[in-house]
């Protein structure tokens, strides 16, 4: 590996802020703060806005989405949508 063109692997505390939980663990993530760890030593500080404390796939505690709403939006704007059968030209009847 070439020297000085990697970035600083390091020890990195990383703090939910929705929760408050953190978290020690290496990145090589660059922060301006720093804070104090349980073990005594002062480690560079990032604020995540979700992590595996808070993540709905690792809590079991899923969104509900609102497709009904999304639905209604759509077509305020583009307009409801006709069905094939109303689409489909009527055939006359021709005697020839």
């Amino acid at each position: 590996m070439k020297p000085g063109i990697h970035p600083d692997y390091r020890y990195v505390v990383f703090q939910d802020t929705s929760s408050g939980d953190t978290f020690l663990t290496k990145s090589t993530i660059e922060t301006a703060e720093t804070t104090k760890w349980t073990d005594g030593n002062e480690y560079p500080l990032a604020k995540v806005e979700i992590s595996a404390f808070t993540h709905p796939f690792f809590t079991g505690q899923m969104k509900i989405v609102d497709t009904a709403g999304r639905v209604e939006r759509f077509e305020r704007r583009y307009g409801r949508r006709k069905g094939k059968a109303a689409d489909a030209p009527e055939t006359a009847d021709s005697d020839g």
